[in-house]
């Protein structure tokens, strides 16, 4: 369990336990607005926190009836493997139940709360409560081989086997030489079935080095001839590491991933520190990069230890292994740096995907427009934050990107979705801009860049208003601060006689107040004077305004630049239904069965 956990309360008659336990965690209190009189963070609505909390990952402890918590996170069950832990505790502290992720690190955390309280942990997975472990996670610095057989190992001892142990008994079970189960501790790669659990104590490091471009298959071929030839199996790998340069090098990103370990970084001078050590020094490595050897550096600086496999190499690859002799559990070096472009949907946070919300939870520091980083509520308590004024786009994004370059985990928040009029086109230029056009570091370049989709202000809207992109649309910004008039000019008018369902972004601001007077003339060329048009302000928000107009008395004074305009084609209907107005627009299909029945 690697992320911190939150405490949630829900009354004051449950306060002293609440803090008693985010006292004993260490963590922070979440407590409900307007009931709880002193917590770190307050929500308003228990059931959406919760679930907005899980479904980024972070295990939840609820001071609270342990059906809120049930009721809260069930519409998100679908892993036992990766949902985060759930447990629940009522008011008075009397008992600590864990009710989800039992084996992610509930039940331990359960354990360790009532261990604080002096009261009872209700561990109810089966393991736990027969045997005192739980077979698919194995104590900290081993890993299990092959997790899908725990299953039939665990319910072959609950049916009062004892198991073979082979290799040192890490579990601390009975055992029986003849036993049909086997557990086996070992360095070596094991041959398993269903019958076996095979565990590999982390012992060892991989340092990696290569030409640039590397074929990734010929990185993973000398991997693994070179674990082959030293004996050990791949998961008694804790890491794997390499020269800082080499920090966007795909070859060494996928075979740490391959292998399920961090992928480590130093620079020439901390790898150089390692020279003593080194069984291959090689002055061509030092004239190039700056110390005398790549792989054997990074392997022995990973764990500070010694070279257990010296340099192995091919054409355009080397990997050496190095141990220290006992369990590795951290590692010197810095990640590779890591930018997520977050897209937060208009506002509500009921739009914001889950991966979002776990990309949010991962990171080190937010970046964005201030108002951007107050709408992920709790999500953005006790993590850095970096603001910046709406106008300062690129200062935002260099400095998302500078950031991440040093080895953080660097969120970028935007509103909507990141690709559509955001900052994710101005993060790629800034990539792709040579060190003569004022682009970013080299360092920057090489972080690793996830974005994750939104729902997008135009689709929050058509949301709102029925279907109005039920047919061809697009979408036009009318911000000539950044596009020249004239090509906005040109695409209005392709637009209108395209007869396109057209979304206007960036209407209007306090400067600009003509552009959008003059598409609604251009577009009452193409299309009727009574054409429907949706006002949709502030999406997603307590102040979101919907309104409705024909085109021919469409304001530029009742629109803002929070207001999005989706603009009806030739076809578009405005219906009056039994819940109100309704837009949409017609596919076509009134024609196909007419077509048909003739």
């Amino acid at each position: 369990m690697a992320v911190t956990p939150i405490v949630m309360c829900l009354s004051n008659s449950g306060l002293p336990t609440a803090k008693h336990v985010a006292k004993i965690l260490g963590v922070p209190l979440h407590g409900r607005m307007d009931r709880v009189a002193d917590a770190d963070v307050y929500f308003e609505n228990a059931l959406d926190h919760a679930r907005t909390l899980f479904a980024a990952g972070t295990p939840i402890v609820g001071v609270c009836a342990a059906g809120i918590l049930v009721r809260a996170v069930a519409p998100l069950l679908n892993d036992k493997r990766a949902e985060p832990p759930v447990v629940a505790i009522p008011d008075d502290g009397s008992t600590v139940i864990p009710l989800l992720g039992g084996h992610r690190g509930a039940n331990r955390l359960a354990r360790d709360i009532a261990t604080g309280l002096k009261t009872h942990a209700a561990v109810t997975t089966a393991g736990d409560v027969a045997l005192g472990v739980a077979l698919d996670e194995p104590p900290v610095g081993w890993r299990l081989a092959n997790p899908d057989a725990a299953k039939s190992v665990m319910a072959a001892l609950l049916s009062g086997e004892k198991p073979q142990i082979i290799g040192d008994n890490i579990w601390d079970l009975d055992g029986d030489d003849n036993g049909s189960v086997k557990l086996i501790a070992s360095e070596r790669s094991v041959v398993t079935d269903e019958d076996t659990l095979a565990y590999h104590p982390q012992k060892y490091t991989l340092g990696l080095g290569c030409a640039r471009g590397c074929d990734v298959d010929e990185m993973w071929d000398l991997v693994m001839a070179s674990l082959n030839k030293a004996g050990i199996a791949k998961e008694t790998i804790a890491a794997v590491g390499s020269l800082d340069l080499k920090g966007d090098e795909p070859a060494m990103i996928e075979t740490a991933a391959r292998l399920g370990v961090p992928y480590r970084l130093f620079s020439a001078s901390e790898l150089e520190a390692q020279s003593a050590k080194l069984a291959n020094p090689s002055d061509v490595v030092f004239n190039e990069v700056g110390c005398h050897g790549v792989s054997e550096g990074a392997a022995i600086a990973l764990c500070d230890g010694t070279l257990t496999l010296e340099k192995q190499k091919t054409a355009n690859a080397t990997c050496a292994i190095a141990s220290n002799g006992d369990l590795i559990t951290e590692f010197a070096g810095r990640s590779r740096g890591k930018l997520s472009i977050i897209s937060t949907g208009p506002g509500q946070h009921s739009w914001r995907t889950p991966e979002a919300s776990h990309l949010v939870q991962e990171a080190e520091e937010l970046v964005g427009y201030g108002l951007y980083i107050d709408l992920l509520g709790p999500l953005a308590h006790g993590k850095t934050r970096s603001d910046f004024p709406l106008g300062g786009e690129e200062d935002r994004c260099r400095y998302a990107l500078e950031q991440a370059g040093k080895g953080k985990n660097v969120a970028l928040i935007c509103s909507g979705d990141a690709g559509i009029y955001a900052m994710g086109a101005l993060v790629f230029e800034l990539l792709d801009r040579g060190p003569d056009q004022m682009g970013v570091s080299d360092a920057a370049r090489r972080v690793e860049v996830q974005c994750t989709p939104g729902v997008s202000a135009l689709q929050g809207a058509a949301a709102r208003a029925g279907a109005p992109l039920g047919h061809d649309f697009c979408a036009i910004s009318l911000s000539d601060l950044l596009t020249p008039r004239e090509d906005i000019i040109k695409r209005l008018n392709a637009a209108a006689m395209g007869d396109f369902v057209i979304a206007f972004y960036n209407p209007v601001s306090m400067r600009r107040r003509t552009l959008l007077a003059e598409a609604r003339d251009i577009l009452l060329q193409h299309r009727p004077a009574d054409t429907p048009v949706m006002l949709a302000s502030s999406l997603g928000r307590p102040e979101e305004h919907i309104r409705y107009r024909k085109l021919s008395e469409l304001e530029v004074d009742e629109v803002d630049m929070l207001t999005v305009v989706l603009i009806g084609s030739s076809h578009s209907k405005l219906a009056n239904l039994g819940e109100g107005q309704r837009m949409y627009t017609p596919r076509g299909y009134a024609r196909k069965i007419d077509g048909d029945l003739s």
